[in-house]
């Protein structure tokens, strides 16, 4: 040989699609959207976590009292016990029917319908505080379940534009030029559903079981009602 240099091509550098190259190297919009849709993840997630604890909780305490109440301990020795405390619940219910009862009888009530009426108002006042602090905070898991794929397809059509405004730049649709900027565009969508689907599962099931802890406290509510009502007959008789 003469002494001809032969040119090596060296091999073209291959696109990393790893999450975090894919992040990295998404648009700033794009990076907005994706860190949004994670924070809502989390936030989704802890509130999932909390509830979940809150409602197993709920039932156990529900469980007890129930099991105290329906057991003949005398209705004052059990408001006296719970009275000092922060109750929760039906213990709550319980306490506030008779903290009416008692103050209507100490202020010297003298109507017995009167009396129903205000023990029953106060009954649903506790019961409606009570699942509005079971149902607090499911009102984002569905927003999120609802509007985090829409978030998601906002960030991929975002993406999708800088993509194709990069290859018009660049005048080279090759598919190793392409790549890179479809699969950081449809990370978005992908992290909206990874939001959305555990949010919207986790929602129906939680206000199922909250509507399950209301109902057992209007079906108490409804007995002790009954209950009070006869001791006000008998006072009265």
């Amino acid at each position: 040989m003469d002494g001809a240099v032969t040119d090596v091509a060296l091999p073209a550098a291959t696109p990393s699609f790893s999450l975090l190259a894919l992040f990295f190297e998404a648009h700033i919009i794009v990076k907005c959207v994706i860190i949004g849709l994670l924070l809502s993840s989390v936030w989704s997630w802890a509130i999932i976590v909390d509830k979940t604890l809150l409602y197993r909780r709920v039932r156990r305490q529900m469980d007890r009292f129930e099991k105290v109440f329906w057991s003949g301990q005398s209705l004052e020795e059990l408001y006296r016990s719970l009275s000092g405390r922060a109750p929760t619940a039906m213990a709550s219910v319980f306490v506030a029917a008779m903290r009416e009862w008692k103050r209507s009888f100490e202020a010297g009530a003298r109507s017995a319908l009167g009396l129903q009426t205000r023990i029953d108002k106060v009954l649903d006042v506790t019961i409606d505080r009570e699942t509005e602090r079971l149902e607090r905070s499911l009102l984002f898991l569905a927003t999120v379940g609802s509007s985090a794929p829409f978030v998601g397809l906002f960030g991929t059509v975002w993406g999708i534009m800088t993509s194709f405004q990069s290859i018009a730049a660049s005048k080279n649709t090759a598919l190793a030029v392409v790549a890179p900027g479809i699969a950081e565009a449809l990370l978005a969508t992908a992290l909206g559903l990874l939001a959305a689907i555990p949010a919207v599962i986790a929602y129906n099931k939680l206000s199922n079981d909250a509507g399950k802890i209301s109902q057992r406290l209007e079906g108490f509510a409804d007995e002790f009602a009954a209950i009070l009502s006869r001791q006000v007959d008998e006072r009265a008789s």
